[in-house]
């Protein structure tokens, strides 16, 4: 979507010039005229034309779609109409993409589509479950108070989210430093400590012997293990482009010690929370499966539970069901069937969801503590492992000479 830069006359008799995104030069004109402006001029602000393939503006961030989603709750429950509401938030939104598609939202709106289904063209950016609740609001016409769950359950998922990426930043910010320190003595020092024992002709311990070779041999060929780099990092990205590449990803993923369990927690709060809050905004199970099912990051996991629908329909149990998935706990499932005894499965879904963002708040802090220490540690290693293999033949020198 464009953004055009406009001249404008105010009553006062004022002229401004301003820039704004729309999606024509009708549509920015209308807005102006009926904001009570006299539009002198319009015309493609070329300053801030944006080629797609290198656009570095930042995506729809959690924080930026709370925050429209609560002025849209207050706004609704203040009186106003769906479509004003949209028009007041849009003029103060500062972030382009999300301008842009509530501009096309507001359009939709005109056009006579309902405020859930101008959105399902996005689920991309949203998820299923933002769709799936606004059309529960308008079912059950309380939209503001559907609206406020989903803002309480988008902040508990971004919190978990963020969460996770801090415990790991420090971690891989320590980890990349030791890469580039060790890349570093391989290739710049130890080689000239190589040509150095050389001129000596000195009798070099097993460890510098195999360490000099390595150093000489990496030297030598950098550019093959850039280039080898390189072609690991495309294969990874082709990896993720494809449907059977991401699914077996995520189930490695599943595997790696200390962090699977982090995955599958997670996996299974996000599962629970989703399933509790579609049921709570009055879409029935068999519905609301499907979309909480979606709403799992992990494809492999999504894949486990295909089945979940049709054992639905069949007559099972939601209990039996997620059983048959193979990765919910005992725990979970015991609390599931008791939800569905005593006709409380909502308030036990969050119930779940609570207990184990509490065990991946706990695994996290345990992670963090303990990771730090081993890196350090490992860190530690190879440089002292290097500095003996580089200094122990100088003191054999040394002795000799003497």
């Amino acid at each position: 979507m464009p953004y055009f830069l406009c001249r404008l006359a105010t009553e006062e008799g004022r002229i401004l010039s301003q820039s704004f995104l729309a999606p024509s030069l009708k549509a920015c004109r209308k807005h102006f005229e009926s904001e009570g402006f006299c539009v002198l001029s319009v015309k493609r602000d070329w300053r801030r034309f944006r080629l797609p393939v290198f656009s570095f503006d930042k995506k729809i961030r959690d924080k930026d779609f709370i925050m429209f989603n609560q002025e849209l709750v207050a706004l609704i429950k203040a009186g106003y109409p769906i479509l004003k509401s949209i028009g007041i938030i849009i003029s103060r939104v500062k972030n382009p993409q999300l301008k842009e598609l509530l501009l096309t939202v507001e359009s939709d709106i005109r056009a006579g589509r309902s405020l859930s289904e101008a959105f399902v063209s996005y689920e991309k950016n949203f998820t299923t479950v933002y769709t799936a609740s606004l059309m529960a609001g308008e079912r059950s016409g309380n939209l503001a108070g559907t609206l406020t769950r989903y803002i309480d359950y988008l902040k508990v998922v971004s919190r978990t989210k963020s969460r996770i990426r801090s415990a790991l930043a420090y971690p891989s910010i320590l980890l990349v430093f030791s890469v580039l320190l060790f890349i570093v003595l391989i290739n710049f020092i130890l080689p000239r400590f190589s040509s150095f024992y050389a001129d000596f002709e000195a009798q070099l311990p097993a460890v510098t012997k195999i360490l000099m070779s390595f150093s000489v041999a990496v030297s030598g060929h950098f550019y093959l293990f850039v280039a080898a780099a390189v072609l690991l990092f495309l294969v990874f990205l082709q990896l993720r482009r494809r449907e059977k590449g991401r699914l077996l990803l995520d189930r490695m993923k599943l595997k790696i010690p200390f962090g699977g369990s982090i995955w599958l927690e997670s996996a299974i709060s996000l599962f629970s929370r989703t399933l509790g809050l579609l049921l709570e905004g009055g879409i029935s199970l068999l519905a609301s499966i499907g979309i909480a099912r979606n709403a799992v990051p992990n494809r492999y996991l999504t894949q486990q539970m295909d089945s979940l629908p049709e054992d639905i329909k069949n007559g099972e149990s939601l209990s039996e069901s997620l059983k048959k998935a193979g990765f919910f706990t005992p725990l979970a499932l015991d609390m599931v069937r008791i939800g569905e005894t005593s006709a409380n499965l909502e308030g036990l879904l969050a119930e779940v969801a609570e207990v184990y963002d509490e065990r991946i708040r706990n695994r996290i802090d345990t992670f963090v503590n303990l990771i730090e220490p081993v890196i350090i540690i490992f860190m530690g290693l190879v440089v002292a492992a290097m500095l003996l293999s580089v200094y122990l033949p100088i003191f054999n020198i040394i002795r000799i000479t003497r």
